[in-house]
């Protein structure tokens, strides 16, 4: 539709009236085929979702390493479990006599890799019963079938209670969880862009439409992620999944305020609503197609991560935001086209009239910031570098039982067993050494400070399995350094289980975030000094955005543990947190300097130009950034902490981007730089049309 040539006056048009009207019709007809054809892989897609510890895990690291062997041992992947029997004041003979039958009658329905042995606590109010199986292997449905019926003949009563944990149950919570997200989150998320839209928009139909091209997206993205997986084996997660439908929601619905908004404005210049879609298109469609580049170019450099989870994030969030822009720039356009003017009933945008003039709220922000631009400045730098240092406060790692904002059953398991244990380990530390080394790793492993116990388990032509019990509680400092010790001595061997998974993933993350970032940095850089045709204005955009994410880690610091309760914080927050931020912040930062520079083109004074941009771009910005803060903030509301802690940083970073940043500190580095700002494109060196005659690009400038 952005192929309309220019016309020579307002309100008429050269192109043919037959293809202004065949033009949406045809966009509207390619877009029914495209979904008939994506309906059966969309489809598809919650079957390809693997939430097993090995699509998390580092590519790379010994805990992966484990996981793979374990996968080709006799009786394939193990599930291991932990039965718990408490009763506070001790146990009775009656219930040691429960649990033993129990047991008894778990190990003759089930495939086990060896009987299970009861260890009482000393002082005989808990009996736990390690249990590992090798019936469900990689099946994830006969993993949790397995880990239910265990739990449906596991019993207590009358004051015992019996509950099943381990890695594996704490698996099969995790997945259950991730398994509930998919409707509620999709129709949490739409339920709030509705509102948002009905109240922006103050229309009770044209809400509609954004709001049903973003579900078209949607599906769209269900369907190429299914083909991303079947084509190129890429991880498709629960957690991932769940983002890119967040991302089509919130950055399509940014990119529908934009063109709407701009559409509304030249429908009063243009008479018909092709032609001012046209118009639309061609004023916005630069910076919705440099916003979506810079989300994806910095979701595509989580490919160079080693951690399989950020991987996998990256093209799906890529994926998302590409089909957001791809419906937001043809579907949206042609039906808002076919739609006419009524769509905006009652507030209609008529022909040559004027918009009401209302009490501008960013004009006088942006007045603030333009009689003071050096103080405003530095007052927001002030603010953000303090809100910044709350970061100092973010609790440690998260561990695996940490995770859930409800208590599962696999938690209570644990946290019985850490109060009954406290001088012995409760999840085995697994070991794979040479099959022809096992003798020499089990006596270096017993020989190990910090270890209680170890046995061989299962074994194949080229590996042997080796259980390890340490002395310390799960996933703690003292577990994390015998672990290190059994890596440093078994040469040749791989060390895992669920303390080194952990592990592993700390230290994957800090490698991934001190490769991922600067990529991140580089790739939005470029994409800002091609759209803007200048390398201050894209230094000034990335130094905010930057700030905005050390500002909201803070402001989760100050919340996290005091106000949430929050045990830890996820490893994998820093990094993610930081390419959404960068990524989408950086979108607001587009549509202001966009419109800057355009003005600018227009002969208008850096100063004056970006005080209009903010008058006039201020409320979509506004707008825009609510609802992607909104879209975010749903997570919060889900059961899993590394959920909520993510959209709890997003939207509050998508905040301060959007009211303090784009609003104040940008605005006032634009008036307190002046031309210099667009050093060294042409713009620093350009002058305003002389008054009375027109406007004039300078040479070079796009």
């Amino acid at each position: 539709m952005g192929a309309a040539p220019t016309d020579a006056a307002p309100g008429r048009s050269t192109a043919p009236r037959r293809r202004r009207r065949a033009v949406p019709w045809v966009l509207l007809g390619l877009w029914i085929v495209l979904l008939a054809i994506a309906s059966p892989f969309a489809a598809k897609l919650a079957d390809v979702q693997n939430d097993r510890a090995v699509d998390y895990l580092p590519a790379g690291a010994g805990s992966t390493e484990v996981a793979r062997i374990q996968d080709q041992l006799p009786g394939g992947e193990a599930t291991e479990l932990v039965l718990v029997y408490h009763r506070d004041g001790g146990l009775t003979a009656a219930d040691r006599a429960t649990a033993g039958d129990q047991v008894t009658r778990i190990a003759g329905e089930h495939r086990l890799v060896s009987e299970p042995e009861g260890v009482p606590s000393e002082d005989g109010a808990t009996l736990m019963y390690p249990v590992v199986s090798t019936e469900p292997g990689q099946d994830e449905e006969k993993r949790d079938a397995l880990v239910d019926d265990i739990r449906d003949t596991a019993r207590g009563g009358d004051g015992l209670s019996a509950d099943v944990g381990g890695p594996g149950a704490l698996t099969t919570d995790a997945g259950k969880v991730y398994d509930s997200l998919g409707g509620p989150l999709l129709y949490t998320t739409a339920g709030v862009v509705a509102v948002l839209l009905i109240l922006i928009y103050r229309s009770p139909f044209l809400w509609l439409v954004p709001l049903a091209v973003a579900g078209v997206a949607d599906y769209l993205a269900m369907a190429v992620a299914y083909g991303l997986n079947q084509g190129f084996d890429t991880s498709v997660s629960g957690q991932s999944s769940g983002v890119m439908t967040i991302l089509v929601f919130g950055a399509g619905t940014d990119y529908a305020l934009l063109l709407v908004s701009r559409y509304r404005e030249e429908l009063r210049r243009f008479e018909r609503p092709y032609d001012a879609m046209a118009a639309a298109l061609r004023g916005c469609g630069p910076a919705v197609l440099a916003s979506s580049g810079t989300v994806a170019a910095g979701l595509l450099c989580l490919l160079a991560a080693d951690l399989n989870s950020s991987r996998g994030m990256g093209p799906l969030g890529t994926v998302g935001v590409l089909c957001a822009l791809a419906a937001m720039t043809t579907l949206l356009p042609a039906v808002l086209v076919l739609l006419g003017r009524r769509v905006f009933w009652p507030l209609i945008p008529a022909f040559g009239s004027t918009p009401k003039q209302r009490r501008n709220v960013f004009a006088a922000m942006g007045g603030s910031a333009g009689r003071r631009p050096l103080t405003v400045l530095a007052g927001g730098v002030v603010l953000l570098g303090a809100l910044a240092l709350g970061a100092l406060n973010l609790p440690g790692a998260l561990k695996q039982e940490d995770s859930f904002t409800k208590t599962p059953e696999s938690v209570t398991a644990m946290e019985t067993l850490a109060a009954a244990y406290p001088g012995r380990g409760t999840q085995p530390i697994t070991v794979m050494s040479p099959a022809g080394r096992a003798d020499e790793a089990l006596a270096e492993i017993r020989d190990t400070k910090g270890v209680g116990a170890a046995e061989r388990g299962r074994r194949s032509e080229d590996w042997t399995e080796i259980s390890v019990i340490a002395t310390a509680a799960p996933e703690s400092a003292a577990e994390a350094a015998t672990i290190e010790a059994l890596r440093e001595r078994l040469d040749g061997s791989h060390v895992g289980g669920a303390g080194a998974q952990q592990l592993d993933l700390k230290e994957t993350n800090d490698r991934d975030r001190a490769i991922v970032v600067p990529l991140v940095l580089a790739a939005v850089l470029l994409v800002l000094v091609a759209l803007l045709r200048s390398l201050v204005a894209p230094l000034l955009l990335l130094a905010a955005v930057v700030a905005v994410w050390a500002a909201s880690l803070g402001v989760a610091g100050l919340v996290f543990e005091p106000l949430l309760g929050f045990e830890g914080t996820d490893p994998g927050l820093g990094l993610l947190s930081f390419v959404f931020l960068v990524a989408l912040g950086v979108d607001y930062g587009i549509f202001l300097m966009h419109r800057m520079r355009e003005e600018c083109l227009n002969g208008a004074e850096p100063g004056t130009a970006a005080l209009t941009a903010l008058r006039t771009t201020g409320g979509v910005i506004a707008s825009a950034g609510l609802v992607l803060a909104a879209t975010f903030a749903v997570l919060t509301n889900m059961p899993l902490v590394q959920l909520v802690e993510l959209g709890f940083v997003i939207a509050v970073g998508v905040l301060l981007d959007t009211f303090l940043v784009r609003t104040y500190l940008v605005t006032s580095a634009g008036v307190a730089l002046g031309r210099k700002v667009w050093w060294p494109g042409p713009l620093s060196k350009a002058r305003p049309a002389p008054a009375g005659e027109p406007a004039r690009e300078p040479a070079g400038a796009l």
